[in-house]
């Protein structure tokens, strides 16, 4: 019988505050249980009924993404997507937040979202293999951005090098927007062991449930709320909602855990993620149709006189709840205490759709599995019917409205100064969201495992090599996994619509820049409160433009995660939210490793060519020069014609394959003239430009953005062979399509002509020093 001493006696007002529910919420609560929940029970349903976990706002919206597609074997609803890749080997990745956490303690926050991204990889029997980043931070002018990078990149570097996982990619920008409210998205790759992957749905009534790991804490009681709210002057409060990780601990559960996998023993697999055992138990009864029994009195506890509310909200780390095969129990513990961790028998599987919980012998909670994690509730909102007026009138913006360019140089609204196009040029590579980001990097290990093809840095989108684990083959051709993790959130702000259309494309082209085939996404939709009319607008028109986009580009998603309430107020309860921000993180195959590359130009007089669309728009409008140079954020970002932008990928990915293109770099922040620069730093080699004047303006030739543009280079002994194909190749693509050479690779400058008129000649060592120095100079 359930026990209510000493816990149904609680302030109601206070409880529903603290566990961030309605009323109405409470009164569904009591509706569905025919009794009022005592204040453990509230707390579990606090956590299990939260946005983070039951996704009670956004839900409405995901059902419109594509999820099926001839790579995907596992899409949303598991822990982690799962894809083929070929050779028999399958593919394991998700991206999640832990924003609200690295915005109150940055080192923890950000080091526990790593551990907690890797538990998603390794409990489907998956063997981590990469993790990737999309930071976003406040301006670097003010100290408190400043200190919560250096906290945010530490724990990144701490808990990913100790664990031995590499860093190999990844996206940092810098905007007023997440002064309050930085985001911290991490994004991890693995390549499945088990010949079976591992799902969470218990099975087998009377089966063992077995908690593995770590013990468990006070450290993290909440954190699923707590990450569900919007931050306030006061958040600093919630330092214990913050996990704190041991990255030693999760290196032994990883090994522990695919040896235990791999013997089959293993019946179902749920790690103690967000809402801790409360969602691991509840999750695991409702995938499997059965009901979980827990006894906490068996839970490995670190402190002493802990209640069943805490033991059951705790977001410890590195824990993992198993079904077990009851007569290979013995065996299992054995293996788990091997690598030094606890592993306690805590309760079983039964035939009651019921989640009970007993603590100090006494039932503390007993509520049916579809209460908490099926039948979850759903926050109905209206999506407003037109954009709001301040979009509206961004949008009427032209330019028309810049200044005239006299004597080759244009003034900056921002500085009111003349400046020349190279001196832009300049600028916009020593802006913190252009330039460089080797400071960041370069504190991450990216090569540990060797399987890290290319370093951070050097080509659009990362690379690994897919190797079994002591492959003794030297000769054999390894094929490879291409990821990429991408948003422009200043396209997104000023039209949710097209920006989030743009994100996906450019996830996808930054994989067939190497000469990967883009195959699937995750992704992390990272927006401020719901509940306000513009807040759900963006939202949803976010959702549409990766329905649309994945459906053109034949790129289904896999699952993800949806972190709302992003969003700072202050003293006077004035509230700031961030700029909508849906990272996508895109996952391409290839088939031999050895036939990708990189950004780099190769060699002295190979011909720089460019491939776009003419449907596809080019604009200065919503550009990094329009905010950078001239202070401006306005203007609507160009469209994107999906048609084309496959197109355009399709045929760079061919003449990779074909070995015609030896390097290729997409066409993004800051232009045709920023892309250029990059190439030329990463190659220490100049590059001779000559552009035709098929537009009004230079500045518009040198820094507009779109148009579903690559840049890339032919390999000089190729040429003919080059000019031959490309005669062969072109009927089949439409007018709309143009790829046309614009210069050369030179010495020591970059060189830019338009109509053979000087518009630009800086020293490569220039470019280099104003791109690598930038961040780092803040610091």
């Amino acid at each position: 019988m359930l026990n209510t001493e000493n816990n149904d006696l609680y302030d109601l007002n206070e409880a529903l505050k603290v566990e961030n529910l309605t009323i109405n919420d409470y009164e569904e609560i009591t509706k569905r249980l025919k009794r009022k929940p005592n204040r453990t029970e509230l707390g579990m349903f606090g956590v299990m009924w939260s946005e983070h976990c039951c996704y009670r706002n956004s839900k409405p919206l995901l059902t419109k993404f594509p999820t099926k597609g001839k790579h995907v074997l596992v899409g949303p609803g598991e822990n982690a997507g799962v894809i083929d890749v070929g050779n028999n080997q399958k593919l394991v990745f998700k991206i999640e937040s832990h924003n609200h956490p690295s915005a109150i303690e940055p080192f923890q926050g950000a080091a526990t979202g790593v551990g907690g991204i890797l538990r998603d990889i390794f409990t489907m029997g998956a063997r981590p293999i990469a993790v990737l980043n999309s930071l976003r931070f406040g301006n670097l002018d003010k100290t408190s951005n400043v200190d919560l990078l250096r906290g945010v990149v530490s724990g990144i570097a701490h808990y990913g090098n100790c664990v031995g996982v590499p860093t190999v990619g990844g996206e940092i920008d810098f905007d007023e927007s997440y002064s309050g409210n930085p985001l911290v998205n991490v994004m991890a790759l693995g390549l499945l062991e088990t010949n079976e992957i591992v799902c969470s749905g218990a099975k087998n009534v009377g089966s063992p449930v077995l908690y593995v790991g770590n013990t468990t804490g006070r450290d993290g009681v909440g954190g699923a709320s707590f990450a569900s709210s919007e931050l306030t002057i006061t958040s600093l409060d919630d330092r214990p909602a913050v996990q704190v990780g041991d990255p030693f601990i999760e290196k032994s559960l990883i090994e522990a855990c695919l040896d235990a996998f791999k013997t089959g023993d293993v019946i179902a697999a749920q790690d103690m993620g967000a809402a801790g055992l409360t969602c691991s138990s509840a999750e695991m009864a409702a995938n499997g149709k059965l009901g979980i029994s827990i006894d906490l009195d068996l839970v490995p506890a670190r402190e002493d006189n802990m209640s069943s509310y805490q033991y059951l909200l705790s977001e410890s780390q590195e824990r993992m709840l198993l079904v077990a095969k009851e007569e290979k129990l013995d065996n299992l513990i054995e293996k788990f205490n091997k690598w030094g961790l606890y592993a306690s028998v805590i309760g079983e599987v039964i035939e009651s759709n019921e989640v009970i919980i007993s603590h100090k012998s006494k039932v503390v909670a007993q509520i049916p599995t579809s209460a908490l994690s099926d039948d979850t509730p759903v926050n109905v909102h209206n999506v407003i019917n037109n954009p709001p007026d301040n979009l509206l009138q961004k949008w009427e913006w032209n330019e028309n409205n810049l200044p005239e360019i006299n004597d080759d140089k244009i003034l900056s609204f921002k500085e009111n100064k003349f400046f020349s196009f190279s001196q832009i040029i300049l600028k916009l590579l020593s802006n913190p969201s252009i330039a460089s980001k080797k400071w960041i990097y370069k504190q991450y290990d990216s090569q540990v495992q060797s399987n890290t093809v290319f370093k951070p840095g050097e080509s659009d989108s990362a690379l690994i090599r897919l190797r079994a684990q002591n492959e003794k083959n030297k000769n054999k051709i390894f094929s490879g996994v291409a990821v990429s993790v991408d948003c422009n959130s200043r396209w997104v702000s000023l039209d949710p619509f097209r920006g989030t259309i743009a994100a996906v494309a450019e996830s996808a082209r930054n994989v067939s820049c190497v000469g990967a085939e883009p195959v699937a996404i995750t992704n992390n939709l990272n927006f401020s409160s719901p509940e306000t009319e513009v807040g759900y607008w963006q939202l949803s028109s976010s959702c549409d433009g990766i329905s649309e986009a994945c459906k053109f580009l034949e790129t289904p998603v896999t699952g993800g995660n949806v972190s709302l309430y992003n969003e700072s107020k202050n003293k006077d309860n004035e509230i700031t939210p961030i700029n909508p921000t849906p990272v996508i993180g895109m996952v391409g195959k290839i088939d031999n490793v050895d036939q990708a590359i990189n950004s780099k130009w190769k060699n002295m007089d190979d011909q720089i060519w460019l491939i776009g669309s003419h449907n596809s728009e080019t604009t200065i409008a919503a550009s990094s020069y329009l905010e950078y140079f001239h202070g401006e954020i306005t203007g609507r970002p160009p469209k994107l014609n999906l048609p084309d932008e496959k197109l355009c990928q399709s045929f760079i990915r061919n003449a990779i394959l074909k070995s015609f293109v030896i390097s290729s770099h997409d066409i993004s922040d800051g232009g045709l003239a920023v892309a250029l620069a990059e190439c030329c730093i990463l190659s220490s080699k100049g590059a001779t430009i000559e552009l035709q004047q098929d537009l009004n303006r230079y500045d518009n030739l040198l820094f507009a953005e779109g148009g579903s543009r690559i840049i890339f280079s032919i390999d000089k002994v190729k040429e003919e062979e080059w000019l031959d194909y490309l005669k062969k190749i072109q009927k089949k693509y439409p007018s709309s399509i143009y790829i046309k050479q614009i210069g050369h690779v030179s010495n020591k400058n970059l060189k830019i002509k338009i109509q053979d008129k000087n518009i630009c000649n800086i020293r490569v060592e220039e470019l280099t020093e104003k791109f690598n120095n930038s961040i780092s100079d803040y610091l």
